[in-house]
């Protein structure tokens, strides 16, 4: 029984109906595969709309390849897709294109049953990860950049402050502008909340002569 279940398709139905069979289940398993991708998650709707379409794409592919000697070249053609969202793509991004192009193989075999299994596994998994946070840094990391003018002394000037509201405060750089009259101070600070105090940003205010601060987040490099 199981063996019936688990068996590729490809030989048991005339191909007509395989193709339209298989078809069907990899746009449900693509529309799957965008949900588990959108799901409490920042993405990118021209990729979210071709993860529903990508499994289809890939097992006409391999359904027509199957047999011939250019099965390879149409393989690598597949996965030559990825080099398009590999440049200014998220690791994220790739991963579920990945995962998009293996059902789309698996039902390009005709194993519509692995290829749900597959699915259900890895997008639990996927959501799972997604929900729990993990690997996420738990610290808030912003960037504080603040002026001062040249008459103050800026080494310990705003100690107390941030040790009412930071984690953390490291003096990164210091540079002078306007002919030297006002410094720049740049730091990398972490927040004990989530959000950016009021009365943080008034206390600095009072400090530097109530000149320029400017708090902003970490810009991380987009992972390839």
């Amino acid at each position: 029984m199981f063996e019936n279940i688990s068996g590729s398709i490809t030989y048991t139905f005339p191909p007509t109906t395989v193709l339209i069979i298989t078809t069907l289940v990899s746009l449900i398993l693509g529309l799957a595969v965008s949900w588990v991708y959108r799901f409490k998650s920042n993405y990118s709707q021209s990729l979210a709309m071709t993860l529903v379409v990508l499994p289809a794409l890939v097992q006409i592919i391999i359904m027509l390849a199957s047999g011939n000697i250019g099965v390879g070249i149409a393989v690598a053609g597949a996965f030559s897709l990825i080099r398009f969202r590999s440049v200014s793509g998220t690791a994220r991004e790739i991963g579920h294109l990945f995962f998009a192009m293996a059902l789309g193989f698996v039902t390009g075999l005709g194993y519509i049953f692995f290829a749900i299994l597959f699915m259900l596994i890895i997008g639990v998994c996927s959501m799972v990860l997604t929900v729990t946070k993990f690997g996420q840094v738990e610290e808030d990391i912003r960037k504080l950049r603040i002026k001062i003018p040249e008459n103050l002394d800026y080494d310990g000037l705003f100690d107390d402050v941030f040790e009412k509201y930071t984690n953390s405060a490291e003096l990164e750089t210091v540079r002078t502008s306007q002919m030297g009259s006002i410094y720049e101070l740049k730091y990398a600070i972490r927040l004990k909340s989530s959000t950016i105090p009021k009365a943080f940003i008034d206390e600095l205010r009072v400090r530097n002569g109530n000149l320029s601060i400017l708090i902003s987040r970490v810009m991380r490099s987009r992972e390839l």
